[in-house]
C-alpha cells in the first residue's frame, strides 16, 4: 500500500506534530509506522547476589558511582551496574534523569521535594523517603528542570 506523505512548516511550531489519516488504526501499514516510530523501551541491568535484573528508568530512584563501581538505587534494592556513572547518564538523558554530584546521577520523576542547603547546595527527598544531595555546581540545572 502506498503512503501519501505531507511535511507542512510552521516557524511557530514548537515540537514536531505527527497525524496519521487512515481508515482503520489496525491496518498492518498503520501499525508498522507506529512501531517504526515508537522507541524501544531502555532497560537497565542491575546485579545483586550472583543474580541479573532487568529495570526499567522509571524504577531506579538514582545511580551513585563508590570505588569506581555504579550502583543503581531502587525502591525495594540497590543493585550494581556495568555501565560507568557517565554511560548511565547519557543512556537515561531523555528518561528524566540528570546529575546531581560528581557520584550522583538523579531521576527527576522520583523526587518528591527539596530544599536549600549550606553552601547553595540542595537537599532532595527521593519518593522512598531518602535524601541525596546535589551540588551547588548542578543546583540551578535540578531546579530550572523541575520548572522551580
Amino acid at each position: 500500500m502506498a503512503v501519501n506523505i505531507t511535511i507542512q512548516e510552521e516557524p511557530e511550531c514548537t515540537q514536531p506534530e505527527l497525524l496519521i489519516r487512515c481508515r482503520c488504526a489496525a491496518d498492518p501499514t498503520v501499525q508498522r509506522i507506529l512501531s517504526a516510530l515508537t522507541p524501544p523501551e531502555r532497560r537497565l541491568a542491575g546485579t545483586l547476589d550472583g543474580q541479573t535484573f532487568p529495570l526499567s528508568p522509571a524504577q531506579v530512584l538514582y545511580a551513585e558511582s563508590v570505588d569506581h563501581r555504579t550502583f543503581l538505587y531502587c525502591r525495594e534494592m540497590v543493585c550494581q551496574s556495568s555501565l560507568r556513572l557517565y554511560e548511565l547518564e547519557e543512556h537515561l538523558s531523555g528518561e528524566g534523569f540528570v546529575r546531581a554530584s560528581k557520584a550522583i546521577v538523579i531521576n527527576l520523576n522520583q523526587v518528591r521535594s527539596l530544599r536549600p542547603d549550606f553552601g547553595g547546595r540542595l537537599i532532595l527527598t527521593m519518593n522512598n523517603g531518602e535524601k541525596v544531595f546535589a551540588s551547588r555546581q548542578y543546583a540551578a540545572g535540578i531546579k530550572k528542570k523541575l520548572g522551580i
